[in-house]
């Protein structure tokens, strides 16, 4: 009956007077205006008017990204701690919430806690935005009266898992974007800019230089099929994503040929560590146990290769082997998270040592990505330099080949 509420709440525009007799109004979301009135009784304030918010006519939803989940769990735990009670936090969190969609959800949360659920219980209805490991934590929280601690570390570790995707995706999107461009500036000059020139050195009657020949011959091939070229490009780009979402092994093999990239294989193989890492210390931290959090761990994986090798080391664990053992048996982990689990395992603090690693391997992350990116930007614009130069030089070349005949 909960859930049939929650998913049919709408914003309400009241109008009332508070207990001092001063006019006041707002926004609540509530399933009818019953229930906003109750709410607004409960908060002293007498209701005069309760009207539902009319809908934009052009309205467009923004998506809410894992930024957002990882700022209200900050919130959240930013309100529990200073004392607020859980469903003023809701309210507090919403009302200060930028994005509409954002703001629909933490009140559809909100509303369904007010209705008798469990805190844990709403999130896991809506699983596009709260995973497993998030509605485990928030669970442990909830039964050891420790809510506050728990959304605390949720919030820290969704900001660090944050922060090293976004620096991820610094290093991956700034070749891509710069080759893209570099692709569009040269295929406009071949469509556009190089047939005027061809033009012009039609009337010069005299045989052109080959290079100046080759690039023209290009133009005139890139006239008569750009569409193809477009064609084969968003078509291949579209499949690779298809293929990477409904093939598994495809997605797999992908996965592990991006281990195994120059430069960037090893950017990732630091992040899946420092991600594994961070979850598993994270986890163990709250008291979930390990083979329940080695499950978390792997979901949060990132990375084929290190999922079948986490759900590995889980099935050993089950068995009765120690955690250093069944991780150094994958062979995929480096020998300092080795020395501090069995140090973490000999001396119970396991959580501590993981934390350790993964803030040093976030820090790798953090400077090869800097590292590549300084080293990038030369080389790009060294190619970018030899398209386009390399394209005016053909053009200019009989040019030239002229003025030294005169």
């Amino acid at each position: 009956m909960a859930t049939t509420t929650a998913s049919k709440t709408a914003t309400y525009v009241w109008q009332g007077v508070d207990k001092k007799g001063q006019k006041t109004r707002g926004e609540v979301s509530a399933a009818n205006p019953a229930i906003v009135k109750v709410q607004l009784r409960k908060q002293g304030i007498t209701a005069k008017s309760v009207k539902k918010k009319a809908k934009p006519l052009f309205e467009s939803k923004k998506a809410i990204t894992p930024m957002d989940i990882a700022i209200f769990s900050r919130q959240m735990a930013t309100m529990m701690k200073a004392g607020v009670p859980l469903i003023q936090s809701f309210e507090i969190v919403a009302e200060g919430a930028d994005n509409a969609t954002l703001r629909e959800l933490i009140n559809d949360l909100k509303t369904d806690v007010a209705a008798g659920n469990g805190f844990a219980k709403s999130l896991t209805k809506h699983p596009k935005y709260f995973d497993d490991l998030f509605c485990n934590l928030v669970d442990s929280g909830e039964q050891s009266g420790t809510l506050e601690t728990m959304l605390d570390r949720v919030a820290t570790y969704k900001e660090k898992s944050e922060a090293l995707k976004s620096k991820i995706k610094k290093a991956m999107n700034y070749p891509i974007a710069v080759i893209c461009v570099a692709v569009i500036v040269t295929g406009i000059l071949l469509v556009k800019v190089v047939p005027q020139f061809a033009e012009t050195f039609e009337s010069f009657g005299s045989e052109l230089p080959a290079f100046t020949q080759l690039v023209v011959a290009m133009s005139e091939w890139m006239q008569a099929n750009w569409f193809i070229c477009l064609g084969v490009i968003i078509a291949s780009v579209y499949s690779f994503k298809e293929a990477r979402r409904r093939s598994k092994t495809f997605s797999d093999k992908i996965d592990a040929l991006a281990l195994k990239a120059p430069v960037v294989g090893d950017i990732v193989n630091n992040a899946v560590v420092a991600r594994f890492s961070r979850t598993l210390a994270t986890t163990f931290a709250a008291g979930v146990p390990l083979v329940d959090a080695l499950q978390s761990v792997s979901g949060a994986a990132g990375n084929a290769v290190y999922k079948q090798a986490i759900d590995r080391i889980r099935i050993d664990v089950t068995s009765g082997q120690s955690l250093y053992m069944s991780i150094k048996m994958t062979g995929l982990f480096p020998s300092m998270l080795l020395q501090m689990v069995s140090i973490g395992e000999e001396s119970g603090a396991l959580d501590t040592m993981l934390d350790k690693v993964a803030t040093y391997y976030e820090a790798e992350v953090d400077n090869a990505v800097d590292g590549l990116t300084a080293l990038l930007e030369p080389m790009i614009m060294s190619v970018l330099g030899i398209l386009v130069g390399g394209l005016m030089i053909a053009m200019y070349l009989p040019i030239f080949a002229m003025g030294a005949a005169v």
